[in-house]
C-alpha cells in the first residue's frame, strides 16, 4: 500500500518551501539620455549652413560673392612670438634660429612678419588671383588674334603656324615653320613678308596689354659646314632679335621686352623628329605679372593707358573682342 504523502519517512529530508518571486519590469516610457538630440541639433544646423550658403551663390554676383570671402578671410599678417625656451625646452624651435632665440643679452625673444605667398585679400591681390585674371585676360588675348588673321585678307591659312600655349612663364604665342612655309630665309635673320606680317598682328594684340615679353628662338638640329663661323646658337639668337627688332617697330615698347636669347636646337618642337621644320620657330612669350615686372612705361618711353581686357563684350560671348580693344587697333590702321 502506497504511503500517504503527508507522511514522510524517518530518513527522508525536510521538503523545502517553494517560493515564487514576481517581477514587474519597468515600463518603457523613460528617455535613453540627450546624446541623439545634440546630433540631431549639429545635423539641422549643418543642413541649415549648407543651404543658406546656397543660395548666397545663387543670389549674389561674382564681385559680392568675392567680398563676402574677403570678410571671412584669416588676417594675412601672422605675429609670431616666441621667447627662447617657452614652452618646452626650445618650443619646438633650434637654437641656431634666426628669429626665435635672443641673439644679444638685453633681448628676450625675437617677432617675425610671416605674409603668405599666394594670400588674397587686402589692397593687392595674392599671386593666385592675380594669375586667375591674367589666365582670362590672356584667353581673350588669343581670340583677338584669331579674329584679326581671320579677317586679314592673306593670313587667315596662317593660323596653322601660330600655336598658343600656357607655360610657366607665361602664354607662349609659337610662331611655327612648316614644310612649305619659312619665316625667315634659309640660314639668315631675314624675316620674309607674309613673316612680317604675322608679326604686325602679333604686336598690335600683344601691345593691348602690359605684361613683359619674352622672345626666345629656335633651330632645327641641321649642322652647319665645318670652318662657318656661323652655327645653331648664332642663329637662333640672331633671329630672336629679328623678331624684337620687329615687334618693336610694330609698337611694342623697348621697355617690356625681359629676355631675347636663343636656345638653338636644345628645345625642339617635336622632340621624336630633331629635323622636323616645326622645330623652327619664334615663341613669343607674355609673362604672368606675378613673376615679371611689367616694364611698360619705364626707361624713357611715355607711359599709355592698357586696355582693360577683363571688360565684358557681351553676355553671350565674354572672350570676344573688347570694344576698347577695337577703337585702338582702328585707331592704329588710320
Amino acid at each position: 500500500m502506497a504511503q500517504s504523502p503527508s507522511k514522510r519517512g524517518k530518513n527522508e529530508p525536510e521538503p523545502r518551501p517553494i517560493i515564487i518571486k514576481k517581477i514587474i519590469a519597468d515600463g518603457h516610457g523613460g528617455h535613453h539620455g540627450g546624446a541623439w538630440k545634440v546630433a540631431y541639433a549639429d545635423f539641422v544646423t549643418a543642413m541649415m549652413a549648407f543651404f543658406l550658403l546656397m543660395w548666397i551663390l545663387g543670389a549674389t554676383t561674382e564681385k559680392q560673392r568675392k567680398g563676402i570671402a574677403d570678410y571671412f578671410t584669416p588676417t594675412m599678417v601672422q605675429l609670431k612670438e616666441k621667447s627662447a625656451g617657452s614652452n618646452g625646452l626650445f618650443g619646438g624651435e633650434s637654437i641656431i634660429d634666426k628669429d626665435s632665440y635672443p641673439h644679444r643679452a638685453a633681448q628676450t625673444g625675437s617677432k617675425s612678419i610671416t605674409i603668405p605667398k599666394d594670400a588674397s585679400g587686402g589692397d593687392k591681390e595674392g599671386g593666385a588671383a592675380l594669375r586667375a585674371k591674367e589666365r582670362v585676360a590672356f584667353q581673350k588675348l588669343k581670340a583677338i588674334l584669331e579674329k584679326k588673321m581671320a579677317s586679314t585678307p592673306g593670313m587667315a591659312g596662317m593660323a596653322k603656324n601660330v600655336r598658343f600655349m600656357e607655360t610657366r612663364e607665361g602664354l607662349r604665342i609659337d610662331l611655327v615653320d612648316q614644310a612649305d612655309f619659312a619665316m625667315f630665309k634659309s640660314g639668315t635673320d631675314q624675316l620674309s613678308d607674309k613673316a612680317r606680317e604675322l608679326m604686325r598682328q602679333v604686336a598690335e594684340v600683344t601691345d593691348l596689354a602690359d605684361n613683359a615679353v619674352i622672345v626666345r628662338g629656335h633651330t632645327d638640329a641641321m649642322p652647319y659646314s665645318k670652318g662657318r663661323t656661323v652655327n645653331n646658337w648664332t642663329l637662333s639668337a640672331a633671329r630672336a632679335e629679328a623678331t624684337r627688332r620687329a615687334l618693336s617697330d610694330f609698337g611694342v615698347p623697348n621697355s617690356r621686352f625681359a629676355r631675347i636669347e636663343g636656345v638653338a636646337d636644345r628645345e625642339p618642337y617635336v622632340p621624336g623628329d630633331p629635323y622636323d621644320p616645326r622645330n623652327r620657330r619664334m615663341s613669343i612669350t607674355l609673362a604672368w605679372s606675378s613673376d615679371l615686372g611689367v616694364g611698360s612705361g619705364a626707361g624713357g618711353d611715355a607711359p599709355r593707358q592698357p586696355v582693360d581686357l577683363m571688360a565684358g563684350a557681351g553676355a553671350n560671348d565674354p572672350t570676344a573682342m573688347p570694344a576698347a580693344a577695337m577703337a585702338q587697333l582702328a585707331a592704329k590702321k588710320h
